[in-house]
Order: structure tokens, then sequence, then C-alpha cells
């Protein structure tokens, strides 16, 4: 079956690897290009956008919008800062409008109850929380304004 003998089959196993069309060695990059090294640094976010949504629930200096330039404006019961935040100055629930006189500005604003719309209609009166609550006057109250 094999016509080679054994010393024939010896002799040609020294050309096996000696041959360099059959061995070659390849080298690969171990290290990243030198370049990219620079280009890695990023700042990081701003964290800016609407931060509380309509008819949620806000206290005294929640902020709700943080913005660059003024994409929406602050309507009642609103304050803005020197950086363009919009933050509440009264206790309530966040709604967001268009005023019919300025169709093109956007608005956010603070109302009392959650059954509240903005804006107000034309010629109504202000609503305002002036801090204070309603009291009945008791017992002692009245014999305080009595004596005076």
């Amino acid at each position: 079956m094999f016509s080679m003998n054994r010393t024939s089959l010896l002799s040609s196993l020294p050309n096996l690897f000696t041959s360099t069309a059959h061995l070659s060695q390849i080298r690969h990059a171990t290290k990243r290009a030198g370049g990219s090294a620079r280009n890695n640094r990023d700042s990081a976010g701003r964290r800016l956008g609407v931060k509380i949504y309509g008819d949620q629930k806000v206290r005294t200096g929640n902020i709700i919008v943080r913005q660059r330039g003024t994409v929406w404006h602050p309507g009642p019961n609103t304050g803005l800062g020197k950086d363009h935040t919009i933050f509440a100055t009264e206790p309530g629930f966040v709604k967001f409008f268009k005023d019919p006189k300025q169709p093109k500005r956007q608005f956010v604003g603070v109302v009392f109850e959650k059954t509240m719309s903005l804006p107000r209609p034309v010629g109504e009166r202000t609503l305002r929380r002036l801090g204070m609550s309603h009291v009945q006057p008791g017992e002692k109250q009245k014999r305080e304004w009595q004596d005076v």
C-alpha cells in the first residue's frame, strides 16, 4: 500500500519544517493606536428638562423645569432663576399652558387645586395664597375683642 520505505519518509520530514511556504509568523497589535487617547474626553450631561410634569403636586421652591434660555416661561405662582430655572413660589399643582395673548410662548404655572385650569379667563380676579388660613374666632378671641 505504501510504496515509500522508512528512510525515504524520514528524509522528507526535515524539508517540511524548513520550508517557508508552510510556516509563517504573524504579529498582531497589542496596544491601541496612539492618537485615540486624546479624543476620549467628554463633559457630563447637564440634566436639563422638565422635572415635574402637569398635574403633579409641588411644594414651595421645587424646581419644575431646568433649561438653557427660556423655552418655558414662568406663569402664575412660579419664578425664574438666573439660569432660567422655573421653580414654584407656592404649593399646589403644576399646569402647562399657552396664553392666547402670546400664542408662541409656552408657560408653566402652579394652581392651588387640581381641578383649576390655566390661563385664567380675561377679567377674572387673580388667585393668591397669602400664607394665611381662615380661622373662626373662638371664645377666647371674642372676649379679647370685647375688652378692647
